[in-house]
């Protein structure tokens, strides 16, 4: 651990002229914010009589947490983590993605990459201007449905977690 912040410091002392400067500190999902994510996020479903399959992935798309309500088709399980990742590689909720896809030519070829998924249930999670991740919501009753979950239970963390959507 000394040698990773050495390294940090070293290079900041060097171009700054012998000036010390803090390292830069960057916020992340790890996973007990991952984990209370999802949690919130079925619980919005559940409240709407709903289950889900919730992912949340970082900000280099790995998967961090994942939960699927009883129930739920275990295709939606891929369908959260592809949305999560989606959203998180376009800076995009899925659900604006998806109509840009039917609607302008050039975002149709998107619908190509079989990573992604162009379904609305995908939100971005921003720490200001940064996305720091995604969430990703599938089976809880449609497209609108699963974007609603997510979108609640970030409202509901938001002031706890300084995270928010686009």
């Amino acid at each position: 651990m000394a040698l990773r912040l050495a390294s940090l410091f070293f290079p900041l002392l060097l171009a700054g002229g012998g000036a010390i400067a803090a390292p830069l500190l960057r916020p992340d999902i790890a996973l007990p914010l991952a984990a209370e994510l999802v949690d919130a996020t079925l619980a919005a479903c559940q409240a709407q009589g709903r289950g889900a399959a919730v992912a949340v992935v970082d900000r280099g798309g790995n998967l961090v947490a994942l939960k699927r309500a009883d129930g739920v088709g275990p295709h939606n399980t891929l369908a959260a983590q592809r949305k999560a990742y989606t959203a998180l590689s376009s800076k995009t909720p899925t659900r604006v993605l998806a109509e840009r896809a039917r609607s302008d030519p050039d975002s149709a070829n998107l619908a190509t990459l079989p990573e992604l998924l162009l379904l609305g249930g995908g939100l971005p999670l921003m720490s200001g201007n940064e996305v720091i991740g995604a969430i990703g919501v599938a089976g809880a009753g449609g497209a609108a449905m699963d974007e609603a979950c997510a979108a609640r239970a970030i409202a509901a963390l938001a002031s706890k977690l300084s995270i928010q959507t686009n």
